[in-house]
């Protein structure tokens, strides 16, 4: 049984119109609060990792400075993300080829910011809601959303660890040395020969666990912010 088109615009998830002035503000004010909560946790993390120490590095003093200029920067991003990957949805919406709608989502995702991570969590965050709606036999609600958007963070978190290892190892490098070249699969390698499977996986479980907190904040905030704005636009006159 599937739930009618009237009971599906009022729900978070609802395509019944592009939407796309909900979507920028949407993806902007989901931008801005993850910034808010998560970077003080960035900052204490960075502090407790100081060589140091924690006080030393600044203690608890101070966790929110730098805060304006990440959320300036990043309500823009997330808006311009979260509308290239509702129109990008929307021009390819079919209900005739559900098989296609992994794809369908990873390329909106890869439009909207082209890094293996969004393609590993946008298809698994709409695959969840999917699945999620198939069993209650209702769209899924803002809530039940975050909750996907948790699962998908912390699994991609995951996947995309040895990446995020090569990067952090690129940054961390020498100089003139091999791996200060950028070359991610040269930086792969290296980890691996020296320390293995461990190594490519460092810091997984941080990551998952920061990762994860992210994605329910995101894009909780994201589909609850968007479905509020499309209910007062439709209670326009």
């Amino acid at each position: 049984m599937r739930a009618s088109s009237d009971s599906l615009g009022g729900v978070c998830g609802a395509m019944d119109r592009p939407g796309f002035t909900a979507s920028l503000v949407a993806g902007g004010v989901a931008g801005v609060a993850v910034d808010l909560i998560l970077f003080p946790l960035d900052t204490i993390k960075t502090r407790l990792q100081s060589p140091q120490g924690f006080n030393k590095a600044g203690g608890f003093r101070g966790i929110y400075a730098g805060v304006p200029s990440a959320a300036i920067g990043s309500f823009p991003n997330a808006a311009a993300f979260f509308i290239t990957y509702e129109y990008v949805k929307w021009l390819w919406h079919t209900d005739s080829s559900s098989y296609l709608m992994p794809v369908k989502h990873m390329l909106a995702a890869s439009a909207g910011e082209v890094i293996p991570f969004s393609l590993v969590q946008f298809p698994l965050w709409e695959s969840l809601k999917a699945l999620w709606s198939w069993r209650q036999d209702h769209v899924v609600d803002c809530w039940q959303s975050a909750v996907c958007g948790a699962f998908a963070g912390g699994f991609a978190a995951a996947v995309t660890t040895p990446l995020d290892v090569a990067k952090t190892r690129i940054m961390l490098a020498k100089a003139g040395s091999s791996t200060a070249s950028g070359n991610v699969l040269s930086a792969l390698h290296g980890v691996w020969r020296t320390q293995g499977l461990s190594g490519l996986f460092a810091g997984v479980f941080p990551r998952m666990a920061a990762i994860s907190l992210g994605g329910f904040i995101f894009l909780g905030a994201y589909e609850q912010t968007r479905s509020l704005l499309l209910e007062l636009g439709r209670e326009r006159p």
